[in-house]
């Protein structure tokens, strides 16, 4: 879940290992991040999905977006 604006967008989280490292991969958004350990992979990609929120939102396609992830 990532919340913005006020408002909460229910997202699925992927994390599997590969190698040393763990990866974690939005499939809506199509938007992947990893780390060392789980929590990590899972706060970085929490981080990437609100900078690409942050993007959308200043770029004016956020909504685009949304609506081709359902």
């Amino acid at each position: 879940m990532i919340k913005f604006k006020g408002r909460k967008i229910i997202v699925t989280e992927q994390i599997w290992k590969e190698g040393k490292m763990y990866v974690s991969f939005c499939p809506e958004l199509d938007v992947a991040s990893c780390g060392n350990t789980p929590v990590k992979a899972r706060m970085n990609l929490k981080e990437a999905l609100q900078i690409l929120i942050e993007e959308t939102t200043r770029m004016g396609t956020l909504r685009e977006i949304l609506e081709e992830a359902g």
